[in-house]
């Protein structure tokens, strides 16, 4: 079986063409290429997955009129007859796209040419994209059931995340030696994204007067372009033992598996992953994302009982520590939390997708 992924910009939308990509590989063999453009994320990370990749030049359409979209509806046509090249050159048995302007031409594309074609919506309101390429997909595969009134439900399946069934797979020792904590001892991961987030970083000096009661090590990770600045403030103060400050993890999967309660961010994939595990969260959304995306994300799973959803604006170090011990502190409450995530995991997403697109390649 031949399959086209597609989707690109951030690592939200990466990941779990990826992920839907080894499972293909596991269950069915699959050949695959990937379509990305040469300024995502994706001409780094694809690569360096070991997968085949080519690029479209393609940019996304602004949210307020401008020349720019002018320049933007040339360049997707330009960017349909590049697509439609290569896709005539790989000849894939179907085409799976995961969001991000650059599955635009390129699912548009195989419709026109008759590939059977799934596109995966990651967060409950789904992008500009993903809206434009309903209308042509064959299959549209959600990751939350609050997704479906966006859609076409003739056309509609809720899979999950196909990051969910990657984290399932990660050796939790491993991520307690990683970190050169002690097996068994609980773990607060505080992370603000791979790169780092300002607010997160800016808290994180309020946190140390309460930071010695916690019964548990504190991970902050600053992001890459937060550490030395990060470092430096904590400097005149005397960090607490339990203080674990490193720039960037490499193993997040594994550290995920040996966390507690995580604090990060409301992407769709984190989420994912955090309910695949069962592990309790305090989600605070990104107010800088599309749409404001990750608000309704974070209070699906704050609705839900798995998370407590704090907004940037309301965020402080003294604010954050306080919620971290209210709920550290209570074992009854960390079960309730983690039951009412493990609920809402699904995963064997990457299963049933690979089974989806299956069936799609059979009926062609």
């Amino acid at each position: 079986m031949r399959i086209v992924l597609t989707g690109g910009g951030t690592g939200g939308h990466i990941y779990p063409a990826i992920a839907i990509g080894r499972q293909l590989q596991h269950d069915a063999s699959a050949e695959l290429l990937y379509i990305g453009t040469h300024r995502g994320l994706e001409a780094r990370i694809v690569p360096e997955a070991g997968i085949a990749f080519e690029a479209i030049d393609i940019t996304g359409f602004k949210r307020r009129l401008s020349l720019d979209n002018v320049k933007t509806v040339l360049r997707f046509l330009r960017g349909v007859r590049r697509a439609k090249a290569l896709l005539r050159r790989f000849k894939p048995d179907a085409v799976v796209g995961t969001g991000g302007y650059v599955c635009g031409p390129v699912v548009y594309a195989a419709s026109k040419l008759g590939i059977p074609t799934l596109i995966h919506e990651q967060n409950v309101d789904p992008g500009l994209t993903n809206r434009f390429l309903s209308r042509y997909a064959d299959r549209i595969a959600v990751s939350f059931a609050e997704s479906a009134p966006h859609f076409d439900s003739r056309k509609l399946v809720h899979t999950g995340n196909p990051c969910a069934t990657e984290v399932l797979r990660a050796d939790r020792a491993a991520g307690y030696a990683s970190l050169g904590i002690a097996p068994g001892r609980p773990i607060v991961l505080v992370v603000g994204g791979s790169r780092g987030a300002r607010a997160f970083n800016e808290a994180l000096p309020g946190m140390l007067g309460q930071l010695d009661r916690l019964p548990a090590e504190l991970v902050f990770v600053t992001g890459e372009a937060y550490y030395e600045h990060t470092k430096g403030r904590l400097a005149a103060n005397a960090a607490p033992a339990n203080l674990h400050v490193v720039p960037y993890v490499h193993n997040m999967p594994q550290v995920l598996a040996a966390a507690t309660l995580v604090v990060c961010r409301a992407g769709a994939s984190s989420l994912a992953e955090l309910t695949a595990l069962g592990v309790p969260s305090i989600l605070i959304p990104s107010p800088n994302v599309t749409n404001n995306h990750q608000e309704p994300n974070a209070r699906a799973l704050a609705d839900a009982g798995a998370a407590e959803m704090m907004l940037e604006r309301e965020l402080t170090g003294e604010a954050l520590i306080g919620r971290i011990a209210a709920i550290v502190g209570d074992p009854q409450r960390l079960r309730r939390m983690g039951d009412a995530a493990r609920a809402l995991g699904m995963p064997e997403a990457g299963a049933q997708l690979s089974r989806e697109l299956q069936a799609l390649c059979a009926g062609r």
